[in-house]
């Protein structure tokens, strides 16, 4: 060929071509990954975990992408937190097999992409039987065996998926509400701040909480603390809700899928210990967290608010091996780009 170089069999005109169509096909497999943990009510975790597997490919997505997702990808499941069945009874209804046959049926999902499952997504809407000692695979059945588990993307349980990009003053958040009564996706109450959850839990058993009030608990993220899951105030939240308080959460560190019933914008980027605007925030100020305007704000007045200092960081916890990994979290980049310090330091 008179103006291509032949490399390994191919021309240079082939191998982009090729690359092309492997990121062509990489973003099938964010969107579908995004999709099922939209559909299925999933964890919290994927708006931090889906960028950065795509940054490891070179294709950049953030919590706009997520945004603009959930709207067109129904609730199909009704699993804890929005639903009363677990992993068991999911499974029992059919479980992936279902949720993939459904969500590619329905065009929310791209089949021509390669898989654990073979060359397609379709072969993971197979569920895996055994005959004898032998095992098979089965086609995914056309209708949900559980209707109280598992509905069709024509049928859902929300017509929403329910995560929603939170932003303003203090920054940019995960919300998800596919657990929250819509009569609680808007509160507007004052702050109580905190630097450790357990802190939380004592003011909780203190009374100190009984009270409208937006439960803040920063520097919890990935340069903080390497951002742990703050699971244990699901329980003291959820009794101040159902004493029929105003309550919300927020903070730059994560609750995965167990924020459940309360209103909690989460993950926020910038984090408090890289001066993220969290660190302004002091007790008492008055914050809407708001599901349907996706907002995300301290109201104080804006002279007040940008003459307000940061905060000092509390000093780095020790113990149980914290030491070893302080280098990661001194590169960590911010939660929405995934909070990678190799994806960081290697410059994607």
């Amino acid at each position: 060929m008179t103006n291509e170089k032949k490399i390994n069999g191919l021309t240079e005109t082939d191998k982009v071509s090729q690359a092309s169509q492997s990121s062509k096909r990489f973003n099938f497999v964010i969107i579908g990954g995004g999709s099922a943990g939209i559909a299925t009510g999933g964890s919290t975790n994927h708006v931090i975990h889906l960028p950065a597997i795509a940054r490891s490919a070179g294709i950049q997505i953030d919590w706009d992408d997520t945004d603009e997702l959930s709207p067109a990808v129904p609730l199909i499941a009704s699993v804890y937190p929005n639903g009363s069945g677990d992993v068991n009874h999911f499974t029992a209804a059919e479980g992936m097999p279902y949720v993939i046959r459904e969500l590619i049926g329905a065009g929310l999902a791209h089949d021509d992409i390669k898989t654990v499952y073979g060359s397609s997504l379709s072969d993971g809407a197979k569920q895996p039987r055994m005959d004898g000692d032998k095992l098979g695979f089965e086609d995914a059945p056309a209708a949900s065996v559980d209707e109280t588990i598992l509905r069709s993307a024509s049928k859902p349980f929300q017509a929403d998926g329910g995560m929603k990009l939170l932003q303003g003053n203090l920054g940019r958040a995960t919300m998800k509400v596919s657990a929250v009564d819509p009569s609680r996706w808007a509160i507007e109450v004052p702050a109580a701040i905190f630097h450790d959850q357990n802190d939380v839990i004592t003011a909780f058993k203190a009374g100190e909480l009984d009270r409208d009030v937006v439960v803040v608990v920063r520097f919890q993220g990935p340069a903080a603390n390497g951002m742990p899951e703050l699971q244990k105030l699901t329980g003291p939240l959820g009794v101040l809700q159902d004493k029929g308080f105003k309550i919300a959460f927020v903070t730059d560190g994560r609750m995965s899928g167990a924020s459940g019933k309360i209103s909690s914008a989460i993950h926020i980027s910038p984090e408090a210990y890289h001066s993220g605007s969290l660190g302004k925030l002091q007790d008492g100020d008055i914050v809407r967290v708001c599901r349907e305007t996706g907002e995300l704000t301290a109201l104080v007045d804006g002279t007040i608010w940008d003459a307000r200092e940061q905060v000092a960081p509390p000093p780095p916890a020790m113990g149980t091996g914290r030491e070893l990994f302080a280098i990661l979290r001194h590169h960590s980049d911010p939660a929405e780009k995934g909070g990678s310090a190799m994806l960081a330091e290697a410059g994607l």
